[in-house]
């Protein structure tokens, strides 16, 4: 029920993952090494927000961006940094379990 009124009254579109890592898009997960450690998305590339604004460069400005974490607050604040630094094409994927459940579980 919940999920239906988050669809009716939800102004934003539904974003499509799968078809987004399927185009290419690379997924950073901002998690510390020891939570990345203990489970992440296929794929993922572990950067821990702390580390992110010196390790910009180890991403893809060309690429979409996921960002995911725990709960999706990290991820809101690395996608913010991302943006701040000129990336264009930048998601938040919320948590990582949700996340990798919208990729590979539909």
């Amino acid at each position: 029920m919940i999920g239906l009124i988050k669809k009716l009254f939800s102004s934003a579109p539904a974003i499509d993952y799968k078809t987004l890592i399927n185009n290419g898009a690379q997924i950073i997960d901002v998690r510390t090494s020891g939570e990345f450690a203990g489970g992440h998305v296929k794929g993922s590339k572990n950067i821990p927000l702390s580390a992110l604004p010196n390790q910009i460069s180890k991403i893809d400005k060309k690429k979409a961006v996921i960002v995911c974490c725990a709960s999706g607050m990290r991820s809101a604040s690395a996608a913010s940094i991302l943006r701040r630094e000129g990336f264009s094409e930048v998601y938040n994927g919320g948590g990582w379990m949700s996340l990798n459940n919208k990729i590979y579980k539909q």
